[in-house]
């Protein structure tokens, strides 16, 4: 058995008051047709960033086995330590699709996107400066969602000259 907890708002409409109602259901497993191993393997399966290797660059693939992105295309995330005071570029190359990065604070807001460099081709470049030491997640896209294939993606740590 699992215990799901549904909740619906209600309207109180004498006091116009918005509540909410809660309810728990005991499920069968069966009945959802789980095995509890099985929904245990799904939910670690859900999102699992890369960490980017040592010299913070790869070549991979994006494919239609990465994070659905909603727009019809895919996402694949990479994971990076940098700190305060940090300033970096962010190199993404494709021959196969129209690149397009995201820097990902750790808290999951937009610290900076790039879909074109200032090199006129598809490929991206993003700089950007650090202000909270971090675990960030970088995200390689395909411009609308168009594409999929091999890429380059180089994470540098700017310095001063």
């Amino acid at each position: 058995m699992v215990a799901l907890s549904l909740v619906s708002p209600a309207m109180n409409s004498a006091m116009k008051l918005s509540t909410l109602v809660r309810t728990t259901v005991l499920v069968p497993v069966a009945a959802m047709g789980l095995t509890m191993g099985a929904s245990l393997r799904a939910s670690a399966e859900v999102y699992n960033p890369i960490p980017l290797p040592g010299g913070n660059e790869i070549t991979d693939t994006l494919s239609e086995a990465d994070i659905p992105t909603g727009f019809g295309g895919y996402a694949r995330d990479y994971t990076v330590y940098l700190e305060a005071g940090d300033q970096v570029a962010i190199d993404l190359t494709s021959n196969e699709f129209d690149t397009l990065v995201t820097l990902l604070h750790a808290n999951g807001t937009t610290v900076s996107e790039n879909d074109d460099g200032p090199d006129g081709t598809t490929n991206s470049l993003l700089f950007a400066r650090i202000t909270e030491s971090g675990v960030y997640t970088v995200r390689v896209r395909a411009y609308a969602g168009q594409g999929v294939g091999e890429f380059f993606l180089k994470v540098a740590r700017l310095r001063p000259v």
